[in-house]
């Protein structure tokens, strides 16, 4: 499957997402992640600011990443904190893992630039075990119809193609369930310590299971 390559914003968004993480992302993450264990996967690893967040329960953590040179930071990251990883080349819609081999999937801020998220919640929902769990945090499109398609016009516009491909208007919740997952374990969030707009777009935080 061919994939757009979004290679500036590669080059600026770690060093600009670092103060994020000090406000207040990098709280949200352990929290999120808190519970992992056993084999987990990470769709989008960026430049592998989940890393540091992972409990020592999770044995096996693999990452895909499509840009390179966010590949490479999330090497150095993993053997800064001494966590054994393996980064591979790859992304969310097309993934070379067996059916049913992870206990977890997790995906922080990526499948709002996921090429086809359907495509990809597929994949991830193939990969996980029976009972196993999407872990995630995404901001999603507004509950309004008039507001989501003034952020769809925002997307086409400028939004997707200034920040990596991300869109604002996704009904990330909704395809969610349409991939087959429970969706009773993800509620709504506001995250203000995020740049305008994301800090008044509405988010989703916490996870979803694969039905056993």
């Amino acid at each position: 499957m061919a994939r757009r390559s979004h290679r500036l914003f590669a080059r600026w968004y770690p060093k600009a997402a670092a103060s994020i993480e000090d406000r207040g992302l990098g709280e949200q993450r352990a929290r999120l992640l808190a519970g992992l264990s056993g084999r987990v996967l990470e769709v989008g690893c960026g430049h592998g600011a989940n890393f540091t967040h992972y409990p020592e329960a999770v044995t096996d953590l693999v990452a895909v990443e499509p840009e390179e040179s966010m590949r490479d930071l999330a090497l150095a990251r993993a053997e800064e904190l001494g966590r054994k990883a393996v980064v591979l080349d790859g992304q969310a819609e097309q993934l070379s893992f067996e059916n049913d081999s992870f206990d977890a999937v997790v995906a922080t801020l990526v499948l709002c630039s996921v090429e086809d998220q359907g495509r990809a919640l597929a994949e991830i929902h193939r990969v996980l075990k029976p009972g196993g769990r999407l872990v995630l945090l995404e901001h999603v499109g507004s509950a309004n119809r008039n507001i989501r398609a003034l952020e769809y016009l925002f997307d086409v516009v400028l939004w997707s193609h200034v920040f990596g491909g991300c869109h604002t208007s996704r009904d990330t919740g909704a395809n969610i369930a349409a991939a087959g997952f429970d969706t009773a374990g993800l509620t709504p969030a506001k995250l203000p310590f995020l740049p305008y707009p994301l800090k008044v777009s509405p988010h989703l935080a916490g996870e979803a299971r694969k039905p056993a």
